[in-house]
């Protein structure tokens, strides 16, 4: 059971066939929409109706592996031939080990279906018709030269006294702890005991991202993203930054215009930051078919035929490090600086903030009633001084579901 789009359908279709006649097998797939699969996921599980093999996220690991409902498949990974561990991205594998205490050590619970390190992408196009210069690839903006050049970017093109063009469309929920990290801020403290939303660092961070609406006015105003999302826009040439993960590059052959990834705007730390999403493939504790079932986690994960299928259909990076070095070098796909999907990997990634707790329920509510910052009606630092410590009960809540603290 899996979730994606046509694509990524197309893919497993493929790769999953190869494995029924390389292993005399019949494996039925559940495909649904992102939106839908937790919802069934958890349908089946309640009704014990637990498909063998399934995509699970970091931040189920805990409350699985404690309900037992996923197979500690640590002997079966160490031990088999075809498995490379130093292959695979260090952050893959450890995205699904649980000590019984800490996400991130100990025993396998699953095998990376892939990493999504979440790139910054700018409209090369657009940099080109205004006559502005390309960012380094290799040297992020500050937080003033990136509202400089987002100033620039934003226009009235066609003099209907509108404007039609912007720097950014940025989602907060995506794109905030990018330029909280990169400068000097986090969201929990590193025992992952106490919510740190409320430090200076933080709520400069916040107040920034909040102004280029309402202070810079360099990106759709909350009425011009309910008549056409920034997402369309930027798909219609009318953004100049926006985030590009490898799960777009399918979708992105499309665009009419030209565009590539850069590192995102760094804060006080003078370093870029942004974060690597994942998810994994389990096997059911409940399976009939045990041996079968880690072999197929296995193949999808690192087999490099089933690998390539789903590179070349544009829905994630390899998850194996040889493949991945080959995959940037080839010139003739887009993004042409595809290496910066493996700095944020090897370099400046981090994992989401809710995903290494039992329940990202402290996480979500920082997010909640965040919209009055974002429209100008309420300060940065009123607002995390409010949410900080009704994020901090769910995070104790969270932490004494899993018998921590």
């Amino acid at each position: 059971m899996f979730r994606g789009g046509p694509d990524e359908k197309t893919a497993y279709d493929a790769a999953v066939s190869r494995f029924e006649e390389a292993n005399g097998v019949d494996v039925e797939m559940i495909v649904t929409t992102a939106d839908e699969y937790n919802t069934k996921l958890k349908a089946a599980i309640a009704g014990k109706q637990i498909p063998d093999v399934f995509y699970v996220a970091p931040g189920d690991v805990q409350s699985y592996v404690g309900n037992g409902i996923i197979k500690d498949i640590t002997a079966d990974v160490e031990g088999s031939e075809s498995i490379d561990l130093d292959n695979i991205w260090e952050y893959g594998i450890d995205s699904y080990r649980f000590d019984g205490e800490l996400v991130g050590q100990g025993p396998i619970y699953a095998l990376p279906k892939d990493i999504g390190p979440f790139s910054f992408g700018y409209n090369k196009t657009m940099f080109e018709e205004a006559g502005i210069p390309l960012p380094d690839p290799d040297k992020p903006y500050t937080f003033d030269e990136f509202v400089t050049v987002a100033k620039q970017l934003t226009k009235d093109t066609d003099g209907d006294g509108e404007l039609d063009r912007w720097g950014t469309g940025l989602n907060a929920s995506w794109n905030m702890q990018a330029f909280a990290w990169s400068n000097g801020a986090d969201f929990l403290n590193e025992d992952r005991t106490k919510v740190t939303v409320d430090t200076p660092e933080f709520t400069e961070a916040l107040q920034w991202f909040a102004d280029l609406q309402n202070v810079h006015g360099v990106t759709p105003s909350a009425g011009e993203s309910q008549t056409l999302d920034t997402y369309q826009r930027w798909m219609q040439g009318q953004i100049g930054f926006f985030p590009i993960a490898p799960w777009d590059l399918s979708t992105y052959e499309k665009l009419d215009f030209d565009y590539d990834v850069i590192p995102y705007p760094a804060g006080s730390t003078g370093k870029p930051a942004t974060w690597i999403g994942t998810l994994g493939i389990a096997v059911a504790e409940s399976s009939d078919f045990p041996e079968e079932a880690v072999k197929l986690a296995q193949y999808l994960s690192t087999d490099v035929e089933a690998q390539q299928t789903l590179v070349d259909a544009g829905v994630q990076i390899p998850n194996l490090k040889d493949m991945a070095e080959k995959w940037v070098a080839e010139s003739t796909t887009k993004p042409a600086n595809k290496q910066e999907f493996l700095e944020i990997v090897n370099d400046y990634g981090r994992p989401l903030p809710g995903g290494f707790t039992y329940n990202a329920e402290w996480y979500d509510e920082f997010f909640t009633n965040i919209q009055p910052v974002l429209d100008g009606k309420q300060s940065a630092a009123d607002y995390v001084k409010e949410a900080q410590p009704k994020m901090q009960q769910f995070l104790d809540s969270a932490n004494q579901q899993a018998g921590i603290g």
